[in-house]
């Protein structure tokens, strides 16, 4: 029988962890013991109904950032790892390149983009356009403090972390969502987050802050 990923993820509670890379020079240990505070926190008064998955999506190794703090969060809660990479024909080098310690399912972003337009046809065409609109508004604000606009990889980056966490929230039926900084730079990957929840796929209760 062959294995289904999407069957494998839905029996658990997906936990994405948002935050900067390897220019983030805090301490890893520092900041994962402050998001697994929270993340406890907030469980406390939200008790899940599935054991937790933290879901990543494809930082390769590093000694500081997201991928440095991310598997430290889920050895605290002696948690596994799943894993959404871009696919080949968008980026040939994401999936080669993640980081798989401890990770029990593997999916890529084509499959939970299917699950999202499976619900509402018309999801990804959606998303995209509210992306895009976004990239629009940040270049031109870039453009203002003289700086080069955005590179391009950051569309595929933007629709990949929130395809991942609204595609496991439909998929799975719930979602949290932890950021490992109280500021987020208004040019970062992350900074995409308010599209999901502008679209209603996020909701603001998913969301774990980090402390200022």
């Amino acid at each position: 029988m062959r294995h289904d990923p999407l069957l494998s993820l839905s029996q658990y509670h997906p936990v994405v962890i948002e935050g900067m890379g390897s220019h983030d020079r805090r301490d890893p240990d520092a900041v994962a013991a402050t998001v697994a505070r929270r993340l406890r926190s907030h469980w406390a008064r939200r008790r899940l109904d599935k054991p937790a998955l933290i879901v990543t999506q494809g930082d390769p190794l590093e000694a500081r950032g997201i991928s440095a703090i991310t598997p430290r969060v889920a050895c605290e809660f002696h948690l596994a790892r799943g894993l959404v990479c871009l696919d080949e024909e968008i980026a040939d080098y994401h999936a080669p390149n993640a980081d798989r310690d401890n990770v029990t399912v593997e999916l890529r972003y084509s499959q939970l983009a299917r699950v999202l337009n499976a619900r509402q046809p018309d999801a990804m065409t959606r998303l995209e356009a509210a992306v895009d609109r976004d990239i629009t508004r940040k270049n031109q604000r870039r453009h203002v403090l003289g700086k080069v606009p955005l590179k391009d990889y950051f569309r595929d980056f933007a629709l990949l972390q929130e395809v991942t966490k609204a595609g496991c929230r439909q998929l799975c039926g719930g979602l949290t969502v932890a950021h490992t900084a109280s500021e987020i730079h208004e040019f970062s990957v992350t900074s995409f987050y308010t599209v999901g929840v502008a679209l209603g796929w996020v909701e603001p209760d998913d969301m774990v802050a980090y402390p200022s």
